[in-house]
């Protein structure tokens, strides 16, 4: 995993002064490729776009998928939406391919699961589609994941002689296994409510539209943030865990102290005596028109 996928470390990170990205609407990168990344006013759509094969995670489209995440980090994106062409989000491993390399590797799929989890911006899932099995890993991967009420999830491994073995990480740090026994056990179908309820998701929509004016808001919620505070906050929610006990409180206030005396820092402590947004913030609201 290349060290620019990492967020700032939830212990010693630094923040470094920022300011908006000069990202601006682009062709898709990588558009002959079964993913495609839009890179648009500070903010990277990543598409998957394999409808044909139901957006299975192929070596093709693992690739794709690391090659268009590397594209926005290397744009300086401060948020990224992962979503799909119609109508599937994802239907897990491309079980012909891996039956063809007589069981294959799941390698290259974890570790893409594991650069999603530990990439510097917010990433969100939009997602308008069912998911099943590894697609379920991919969404999980996520920070934030918006999904139209009407669709259904299945971790449908067991059914098919195998386990969900390698999603489990990815989904066990946001889940409580406790909640995920009957769809792990039985392969069956559940709901985008159950999903909620299991916190597999973050946020339920109707419809199309729906999904992606919450996707919308979230974004600009983030672009008001500081982007290094952001980052280091990312680190936060997922890596505080595994801060030993004892270090929890001095490396906690040496952060805090860090953040404070940043340029960044001063700068939203300025913005905020004076009235007037920081400098991070973009003049006009994000909004790209979503892909169907």
């Amino acid at each position: 995993m290349p060290d620019d996928a990492h967020p700032v470390d939830p212990a010693h990170g630094s923040p470094a002064p920022a300011t908006v990205p000069p990202l601006r609407s682009t062709a898709p990168a990588t558009a002959s490729l079964p993913v495609t990344v839009v890179l648009h006013d500070g903010v990277a759509v990543v598409t998957l776009d394999s409808p044909r094969t139901r957006n299975a995670l192929s070596r093709a489209l693992v690739a794709a998928l690391d090659d268009a995440l590397t594209a926005a980090v290397v744009a300086g994106a401060r948020v990224v939406v992962l979503t799909h062409a119609a109508p599937v989000f994802c239907a897990g491993a491309d079980l012909k391919e891996r039956a063809a390399a007589g069981g294959g590797s799941s390698a290259a799929m974890a570790a893409t699961f594991d650069r999603i989890a530990a990439m510097p911006m917010p990433v969100i899932a939009a997602i308008t589609g069912p998911a099943r099995a590894g697609g379920i890993g991919l969404m999980a991967a996520c920070d934030l994941i918006v999904v139209d009420r009407a669709i259904d999830f299945a971790l449908t491994e067991v059914r098919l002689g195998v386990t969900p073995a390698v999603i489990s990480p990815i989904i066990f740090r946001r889940c409580d296994p406790a909640a995920m026994i009957e769809a792990y056990l039985t392969g069956a179908p559940f709901s985008a409510e159950t999903a909620l309820a299991m916190r597999l998701v973050t946020h339920l929509a109707d419809g199309h539209d729906g999904v992606w004016e919450t996707v919308t808001r979230l974004v600009n919620g983030i672009l008001s943030a500081e982007p290094a505070a952001v980052a280091a906050t990312k680190g936060l929610l997922w890596g505080l865990r595994d801060v030993p006990p004892d270090a929890v409180g001095s490396q906690m206030l040496t952060m805090s102290d860090r953040f404070f005396s940043s340029e960044p820092g001063r700068e939203g402590m300025a913005a905020f005596a004076e009235r007037r947004p920081p400098r991070w913030v973009p003049s006009d609201p994000w909004q790209l028109p979503a892909p169907r």
